[in-house]
């Protein structure tokens, strides 16, 4: 079959596709994959062996149908599931599926804090639309591919990428997903580890503050990086800690160990990191339960509604440390 895939963004949420993009190209049928993105996201799937081609986008959808009719598609999958991607499967007009966001269940979650979420990553149940074709999830875990990396840039920060170290993802896409600072101060305290920075443009001032206290054994590469060559140093990483980002996804598609902090979302929802089968105690997942307004988005805010964020100020320090710092999972 010819098939399309549809994911508009973002990094993570991409990143989520690649198992179905795996099994897909691995089955005994062989099918050509086809993937419609954003421009900026690009970068993510752009040296996956597993699509045959890419289509991208800056502004609307509007720049691609013309190509991607004449393509004449088998199937469409719609794994974004929104006004824009059902727009472009009428235009298609193509058989299609899209996959349930459980929009209804996560709405519930957020505003009457019940949890009728099903117990099952959100990864499997982009399978749910091929159900057709007979495929499964394979336990395989997540895919990322860099490209080639521009090695004389990396050997200019004279950080020996091939000694221990553990990356600390300092952003996010939301405030009220990210690690305050002082938080990241007091759980780098006395690391014996050296610590990398991992950020965007809009984390300089916050990395340039964490990088100042926590002193030696600290390198702060925050803007410094593509996202590629990021996830080129999560690869060599011993643990990466982060918050619900991409590079925590990117993370487990390096089957790295993985100490994650959950602020106003929830590993219910279905993205928590996927390890492969036999691998699952690589991801340790702190959260604060039993908080009255948690969740409080099924994305995120630029500060906390409550004004105290809890979700993240009281969170386990020891205990987040001790999984840190621990030389065996």
């Amino acid at each position: 079959m010819k098939l399309l895939i549809i994911r508009f963004s973002s990094i993570g949420d991409i990143v989520l596709t690649t198992p179905l993009l795996r099994v897909l190209a691995q089955a005994d049928e062989k099918h050509e994959i086809h993937y419609v993105t954003k421009k900026k996201y690009l970068q993510v799937i752009a040296h996956n062996p597993y699509i045959s081609k890419i289509h991208t986008f800056e502004h609307g959808i509007t720049e691609v149908e013309k190509n991607l009719q004449v393509e004449h598609f088998d199937f469409v999958l719609d794994l974004h599931h929104n006004l824009r991607s059902h727009r472009l499967i009428a235009t298609l007009g193509r058989p299609s599926k899209s996959f349930n966001k459980l929009n209804y269940e996560k709405w519930i979650a957020v505003n009457f804090k019940w949890n009728i979420l099903p117990a099952v990553h959100i990864v499997k149940r982009y399978f749910d639309p091929l159900s057709f074709l007979n495929l499964k999830y394979d336990g395989q875990g997540l895919d990322y591919f860099t490209g080639e990396i521009d090695s004389a840039k990396m050997q200019s920060f004279d950080i020996n990428f091939e000694e221990n170290f553990i990356v600390f993802v300092v952003g996010g896409a939301h405030a009220t997903k990210q690690i305050p600072e002082d938080i990241l101060i007091k759980i780098a305290a006395n690391c014996q580890n050296k610590i990398v920075l991992l950020g965007g443009k809009d984390d300089v001032t916050k990395a340039n503050n964490l990088a100042l206290q926590i002193g030696v054994g600290c390198h702060n590469l925050t803007a410094q990086l593509s996202l590629n060559e990021s996830a080129w140093v999560v690869s060599k990483s011993t643990k990466v800690l982060t918050s619900d980002t991409g590079l925590m996804h990117i993370a487990a598609a390096y089957k790295k160990e993985i100490i994650s902090l959950w602020g106003n979302t929830i590993p219910e929802f279905g993205m928590y990191p996927l390890m492969p089968l036999g691998l699952e105690k690589q991801s340790h997942i702190f959260e604060v339960k039993g908080l009255k307004c948690r969740p409080c988005s099924k994305i995120g805010f630029k500060t906390c509604p409550k004004k105290h964020f809890h979700c993240m100020t009281l969170q386990d320090i020891d205990g987040i440390r001790e999984a840190l710092h621990r030389e065996k999972y």
